[in-house]
C-alpha cells in the first residue's frame, strides 16, 4: 500500500477547500457583523445630533418633539436601519423647553440586528449616543 517514490496520492486540494470554507465563512460573517455595528454607531450619532439641532431650532415645544423624532428617523433610515429599532428620549435642561439659553439633550439608542437575519427580530448589539444643543439666546 505504500506509494512508490515519485508518485503522490492524496486529497490536499479537497482538504484545503473544505477547511478554507469552514474557517472563512465565520470570519467573513464576523467582519460583516462588526461593520453593521459600526454603521449603527454612526447612525445613532447622526440621529442624536440632528434631532437635537432640529429641536433647538423649533418655534414651539409641541412641534419640536415631532420634528426631532422625524429627523432621527430619517438619519437612521439613511444608514439602512429600521426605525422600529430606534429609541429616542428628549430632556430639557434647566427651565422650560425652548427657553432662550436652555439646553436640550437627545438620547438615541438603536438595536443593531444580526447581519443577513434582520427579519427575524434578533438584536446583535445595542448602540447609543446623546447630543446636547443650546437654544439660541436671541433667536
Amino acid at each position: 500500500m505504500g506509494a512508490e517514490p515519485g508518485q503522490e496520492r492524496g486529497s490536499a486540494v479537497v482538504e484545503f477547500v473544505f477547511l478554507g470554507t469552514l474557517l472563512l465563512v465565520p470570519v467573513v460573517y464576523f467582519v460583516i457583523a462588526v461593520g453593521q455595528v459600526q454603521g449603527g454607531s454612526f447612525a445613532v450619532v447622526s440621529a442624536a445630533d440632528h434631532a437635537a439641532k432640529v429641536f433647538a431650532a423649533a418655534e414651539e415645544p409641541a412641534t419640536a418633539h415631532g420634528l426631532a423624532e422625524q429627523a432621527a428617523i430619517v438619519s437612521v433610515q439613511d444608514f439602512g436601519f429600521d426605525p422600529a429599532d430606534l429609541t429616542l428620549s428628549i430632556a430639557c435642561g434647566s427651565g422650560a423647553c425652548l427657553e432662550p439659553g436652555s439646553t436640550v439633550t437627545v438620547e438615541v439608542a438603536l438595536d443593531v440586528p444580526l447581519p443577513l437575519l434582520s427579519g427575524m427580530g434578533m438584536s446583535f448589539a445595542r448602540v447609543n449616543s446623546s447630543a446636547t444643543q443650546i437654544v439660541e439666546q436671541y433667536g
